[in-house]
């Protein structure tokens, strides 16, 4: 018999605490893809925003005119990273809430609930590479 870290025991209390964990799961993650959504669309607002700027007239040339560029990809790629790190965060605690050891407290049979975050956020991180790549190679 393996040694485990708890005792686990299917009690109302543990099984009300599980789902806290649960929601609080879902909670954080789509706190991340918020965050993750303004990096991206700040990102790419700043490019658009200096880009007609420019190209405006009776407007002075920038003194460094790629700098809102630069700027612009480092927030698309800041949104991009977090919307993996709070997938793969997301992906971990899930798998390690559905254990074997917890099922008993979980209350519901089978695995995990699928829940519209994952998809959300795969959706949203294909919208930022996509972004990220419009404004690298200048497609808009």
């Amino acid at each position: 018999m393996a040694v485990t870290r708890f005792e686990v025991k299917g009690s109302v209390g543990d099984h009300f605490a599980w789902l806290r964990t649960r929601l609080a799961l879902e909670r954080t993650a789509l706190a991340w893809v918020r965050t993750a959504i303004s990096l991206i669309g700040f990102g790419f607002t700043i490019v658009q925003f200096f880009q007609r700027l420019q190209s405006m007239p009776g407007v002075a040339p920038a003194a460094n005119p790629h700098a809102p560029r630069y700027l612009g990809l480092a927030l698309i790629g800041s949104g991009i990273l977090a919307l993996v790190l709070s997938i793969l965060q997301y992906r971990g605690v899930q798998s390690y809430m559905w254990r074997e050891d917890y099922k008993s407290i979980a209350g519901i049979e089978g695995g995990p609930d699928r829940t519209a975050m994952l998809p959300v956020a795969i959706v949203l991180l294909l919208v930022g590479v996509f972004a990220f790549c419009a404004v690298l190679f200048r497609m808009v």
